[in-house]
């Protein structure tokens, strides 16, 4: 077995052929599966893990979660924090019983390569870790935007991507704004520490004509062109929130005139902009990110406590369908794998 020294066989043999996940199986319907686990030779890179916790993306998993009947199940999910159980033998700078972040499925165990994991700092939970996928959503239009602390911030959507954005560019040193229509996202907001949350920015004679850089979360047409309006001569708007489908009958004409006639920069806010690790001459990575956002969870700069439920992987349905509904106080919910 080329590739592997005896421990790493011990550690590949000891796995089931398959492992447990959480599928989708139909329209609206998921399950927790038998799924097929590479038990091929450990490669010198690669790192194995038993996984802890992983977390729900609100927006991506649940748009998945109405999709049209599949020939087969898939597994969802790209959040995981795992504890390592096997190494390859190039692999000298993570140990055995470490914890560390990778972008996995909802399963009970992960294989990736070394350079696609990251540790997580000594003392920080997994449950709090895990965020750190999120926090990387928005943490891309922190590397690449012209706005430079203290210069005034919009966020528009609460959701979770949209709290941990307020959050971050709060901490950044930014004057942040947070904006949502819905109490109960407003509170969780406040609770986490963001100074300045609203239900409405659109009036404010402060802001109007003052904002640098509006993140725009929630997807939806009418808070972009309100963005527009809203953000100075030149300002920049970042459509982090992915425009899943029509909602109103914003014309393009309507959006068009803000963005010439006030010289806007309107641009994706998608965190795949950045290349996946570090380029010469490119500000920013994912994987950086990633790491930046567990040092920031570390040192309690980003407060996630009241965003989730946790819940066992058993229980998907009932998830998918809260989170589908909006139904819950919170934003979102981890599966907790440590006692499958």
């Amino acid at each position: 077995m080329a590739g592997t020294n005896y421990a790493d066989r011990l550690a590949m043999d000891a796995l089931p052929e398959k492992v447990k996940a959480v599928a989708f199986t139909a329209k609206r319907q998921t399950a927790l599966v038998d799924w097929e686990f590479d038990h091929s030779p450990l490669q010198p890179n690669e790192v194995v893990g038993r996984t802890l916790v992983t977390v729900v993306s609100p927006g991506m998993e649940v748009n998945g979660y109405f999709e049209d009947p599949r020939d087969k199940p898939e597994v969802g999910g790209y959040a995981a924090i795992i504890e390592v159980t096997a190494l390859g033998q190039a692999v000298k700078d993570v140990r055995i019983g470490e914890h560390v972040f990778c972008m996995g499925r909802h399963a009970a165990w992960q294989r990736f390569p070394r350079a696609e994991v990251v540790p997580v700092p000594e003392g920080l939970k997994p449950q709090s870790a895990v965020f750190c996928r999120l926090m990387g959503v928005s943490w891309a239009t922190l590397v690449t935007t012209k706005a430079r602390p203290a210069d005034r911030v919009v966020v528009t959507g609460l959701g979770l991507v949209g709290n941990l954005a307020a959050q971050i560019f709060q901490s950044a040193g930014y004057r942040v704004t947070a904006v949502d229509p819905l109490e109960g996202r407003r509170k969780l907001a406040l609770h986490a520490g963001v100074k300045d949350v609203r239900e409405s920015a659109g009036n404010d004679a402060k802001l109007a004509g003052r904002v640098k850089l509006a993140i725009e979360c929630s997807g939806h047409e009418q808070a972009v062109l309100d963005c527009c309006r809203l953000v100075a001569k030149g300002g920049e708007v970042s459509m982090v929130g992915a425009p899943w489908k029509r909602r109103t009958d914003v014309m393009a004409f309507d959006l068009l005139k803000e963005i010439f006639n006030r010289y806007v920069i309107l641009r994706s806010g998608w965190e795949w902009e950045l290349p996946r690790r570090e380029a010469d001459f490119r500000e920013g990575s994912t994987f950086g990110d990633f790491a930046s956002a567990l040092r920031w969870l570390a040192d309690g700069r980003i407060n996630v406590d009241g965003l989730y439920r946790m819940v066992r992987p058993h229980d998907s349905q009932w998830v998918y369908e809260q989170l589908a509904q909006h139904g819950g106080d919170e934003l979102t919910v981890q599966f907790d794998w440590r006692n499958m």
